[in-house]
């Protein structure tokens, strides 16, 4: 028993089990041959539906062809073909790193059109009990891959990306910043004034700088008459490209700051000893116009920067802290000067407020009784002493 739509197009036929067949073409496979498809079921009626609705979406949106590539597969097509057109190459390694590291031996072999979010849900559970990974580095793999199956939904490989439908695992609130106190900060201070490059520190401490926007710092970001820094780029180490200078990597990044006085000095002797060393370096010196540099001109590099910051700490007699938590260091002396937090997150370059206010709480309390008490002073101290009525003894009515 069989039944045809038009001509070629598809066909319904039982079988001698008694199972009912459908096969319907949607359109043309990258051989060029006919792509037909196949549905099944216990009645014609169910199986007419089926093949009606191939018929519909084949008119409409398109009937997504069959795909046997794996997720590997596909994730080696998106990050050589796609994402290294749209990223930047410190991003792009990263991503070739979570996919060689995590993606391809967990879910890797598994088909791109049978992914499902349980295998998802299993693979993130497995990658934070078995691997010991913190939720938030499980949060950047699920992030990326995401994205790839995105492309994928678009490009028309698969009907639906199932990362979104999986609820990643929650990042924990980061701990709270580490930064030098005010006493602390000046024993680094003091330290440094007997160094190589103690203007590298002077910047870090009092402009909060990031450690890519400060190494990568020319003479002409900064005015010096005017008392004037401009954050125009940052360096970074990329595999097999060595050190790499980049754009910020957002807008609110690029800014302008004003120097403070004393910063000024230290630049100004800053800049005469580099030209001394430019002096004695002839030949071998190598101009990239560096604010901080090697001692022949050169870039430093980060690892290098992080063990003079750590020499430097233990030269003060002060706990370790990471580099970054000078930017810390800046932002709370700021804060705790009164300093508005709109003003803060602008020095620092943060692209939302909830950013600067999430990473300085712990601040907040103590700005928040200061305010209460100049309140008090200021507008509550003015009111007259509280007036005390004579208690009037008064008979119960009758």
């Amino acid at each position: 028993m069989a039944g045809k739509g038009s001509p070629g197009e598809w066909s319904v036929y039982k079988d001698a089990h008694g199972r009912w067949h459908g096969w319907i073409t949607v359109g043309l496979k990258p051989n060029g041959q006919r792509d037909r498809r196949h549905r099944s079921g216990h009645t014609r009626a169910e199986v007419v539906a089926k093949i009606r609705d191939l018929e519909v979406k084949r008119e409409t949106t398109g009937v997504a062809p069959v795909n046997a590539d794996t997720v590997a597969a596909w994730l080696d097509h998106w990050l050589n073909n796609i994402a290294v057109r749209r990223v930047r190459p410190r991003t792009l390694e990263s991503y070739e790193s979570m996919i060689r590291m995590h993606l391809r031996p967990g879910i890797g072999g598994q088909r791109l059109d049978r992914l499902s979010p349980e295998h998802l849900e299993r693979f993130y559970t497995e990658l934070i009990e078995d691997k010991g990974l913190s939720p938030a580095t499980v949060l950047r793999v699920h992030r990326m891959l995401s994205r790839a199956l995105k492309v994928a939904v678009q490009r028309g490989r698969i009907h639906r990306n199932v990362a979104t439908l999986v609820d990643p695992p929650a990042q924990r609130a980061s701990d709270v910043a580490q930064a030098l106190d005010l006493h602390e900060a000046q024993a680094v201070l003091m330290a440094a004034s007997t160094v190589r490059n103690s203007a590298r520190w002077t910047v870090a401490l009092a402009l909060g700088l990031r450690q890519s926007e400060a190494l990568a710092l020319q003479w002409r970001d900064i005015d010096l008459l005017n008392g004037t820094l401009s954050v125009r780029r940052t360096l970074h180490r990329v595999k097999g490209k060595g050190l790499v200078y980049e754009p910020p990597k957002t807008k609110r990044s690029e800014r302008m700051l004003a120097l403070p006085a004393p910063l000024i000095v230290a630049l100004h002797r800053h800049k005469a000893a580099q030209t001394g060393e430019r002096t004695l370096a002839g030949s071998e010196w190598h101009d990239e116009d560096l604010v901080f540099a090697q001692p022949n001109g050169r870039p430093i590099d980060k690892k290098s920067d992080y063990d003079e910051w750590s020499a430097l700490l233990k030269r003060a007699g002060v706990r370790h802290v990471r580099l970054h938590d000078g930017r810390h260091t800046a932002a709370t002396l700021l804060l705790s000067e009164g300093v508005h937090p709109r003003v803060v997150m602008e020095l620092l370059g943060h692209s939302q407020m909830r950013t600067t206010m999430d990473i300085y709480s712990h601040v907040m309390p103590a700005l928040a009784r200061e305010a209460a008490d100049r309140m008090g002073a200021v507008l509550l101290g003015t009111l007259p002493p509280p007036v005390v009525l004579d208690q009037v003894e008064i008979e119960p009515s009758k």
